[in-house]
């Protein structure tokens, strides 16, 4: 059914009418608008797990291409995108890899991590006015599926997409992905996904607000929507009130539950944030609530074959209270007390900081009820502003999580350190 709808919505984006200029028609070229660019990222990650589970650790040395080519000229252009993945292991061998959260290099059969990973891709794609047909290999950031690139390497996906942007204001998505590249494997079929449809869209209904809807369908696993508004209220050059609602609703697929041994199938979960930002500082608070009867709360990412999950990118949870822990136990509630800083304004540009404080509560166990959480995050970032190492960022990001013992089927506490250094390279 959703694959008829896809191909429904699919011949609507390429008859909707022209309300922007045709990015088609302004084409220059193949090559003439095409770019290669390599982002070298050095990363680590180490958790202090707490309660006598083994402490975990993984460092690496990634170098990540990317290659996007223009359109041919004509009424419809051709083009093609590419990739190729490289990363070395420089820490985290037997013994301290193997922590799901982290998956920089993926165990083999004796426990030891895998000591390099080289991979590639390419996809072909065609453009029709404002309105593009992608097939192959893709990297899709959709709130239903939203691959996974804040570890070593990027997760990627392989199938088709369309993104029309016909009518402005209006992107409408729609797509099928056949198979999925875990980010610590090689391999376009290393993530076990059998299938994932997605279909959906945003609209800027106003300068100040916007929204969306997206739904998926996840072969053999489960169905999901998702629902966004975002809405910012301007007060004057310097100070603004931003309210995000963002809210998933998933079913989980009976034989799903019956094969990996789920209690429920349903969960729904939704978080409001008010963010103030006056000047260099930002004020947020938030809550987050899921509600259901399926024990694994909101389910998404992970690896089917090996970690009993759905697959649908380790990115796909655009909620508020997501950080180190997603907060998104059965029956879970949780608030959020949050603070940015930008440095600029105080003669250092490109230096942010970023707090957070997240309590969650009622937490829901297959042997217990009324379980809580809390976690303390701080954050620098800082992006150089000029000379040979421009655009090069470094970002210390430390989380400390304390889970009660009511949860301990849930989560685990601990304390943990990421050290990113991201430098992009443009080639071309």
């Amino acid at each position: 059914m959703l694959n008829k709808r896809i191909s429904l919505i699919a011949l609507g984006m390429l008859s909707a009418t022209q309300a922007m200029a045709n990015d088609q028609a302004e084409s220059k070229g193949f090559v003439e608008d095409s770019s290669l660019k390599v982002l070298l990222r050095n990363a680590y990650i180490n958790r202090d797990y707490k309660n006598g589970n083994d402490d975990k650790a993984e460092w690496g040395q990634a170098a990540i291409g990317t290659f996007s080519s223009g359109f041919t000229q004509g009424t419809v252009g051709v083009g093609v995108d590419a990739f190729g993945l490289y990363a070395l292991r420089l820490d985290g061998g037997k013994g301290r890899s193997g922590a799901g959260g982290i998956d920089f290099f993926k165990q083999e059969n004796d426990g030891r991590a895998n000591h390099d990973i080289a991979k590639g891709g390419a996809a072909v794609k065609f453009r029709f006015s404002n309105t593009v047909l992608t097939y192959g290999d893709q990297m899709p950031a959709l709130p239903v599926l939203s691959y996974d690139n804040v570890r070593l390497l990027p997760e990627s996906y392989t199938g088709t997409l369309i993104t029309s942007k016909e009518i402005k204001g209006l992107e409408l998505n729609a797509g099928r992905f056949t198979a999925e590249s875990r980010k610590s494997d090689e391999g376009r079929d290393s993530g076990g996904l059998k299938s994932i449809n997605v279909l959906g869209g945003s609209y800027q209904f106003t300068e100040n607000f916007k929204g969306a809807l997206y739904a998926s369908d996840v072969e053999d696993v489960l169905k999901k929507q998702y629902v966004n508004a975002n809405y910012v209220l301007p007060f004057n050059k310097d100070q603004s009130l931003t309210l995000d609602f963002n809210g998933y609703r998933t079913k989980l697929d009976n034989s799903y539950v019956r094969e990996n041994g789920v209690t429920g199938d349903d969960n729904k979960i939704w978080s409001l944030a008010a963010t103030f930002a006056t000047g260099p500082h930002s004020f947020t608070v938030a809550h987050q609530r899921s509600t259901g009867d399926s024990n694994l709360g909101y389910a998404y990412g992970g690896y089917q074959k090996d970690q009993g999950r759905v697959g649908d990118g380790g990115n796909s949870i655009y909620l508020a209270n997501s950080y180190w822990s997603d907060f998104n136990a059965e029956d879970e509630r949780s608030w959020q007390l949050g603070y940015g800083l930008d440095f600029s304004a105080f003669g250092v540009p490109g230096l942010s900081y970023n707090f957070a404080y997240v309590r969650g509560d009622n937490i829901t166990t297959s042997t217990s009820e009324g379980g809580t959480e809390r976690e303390i995050f701080n954050q620098f970032k800082y992006v150089v502003q000029s000379g040979p190492a421009k655009d090069l960022s470094v970002k210390l990001r430390s989380s400390i999580l304390r889970v009660s013992q009511k949860s301990s089927e849930y989560n685990v506490s601990g304390n943990e350190l990421r050290v990113f250094v991201d430098y992009p390279i443009n080639i071309f």
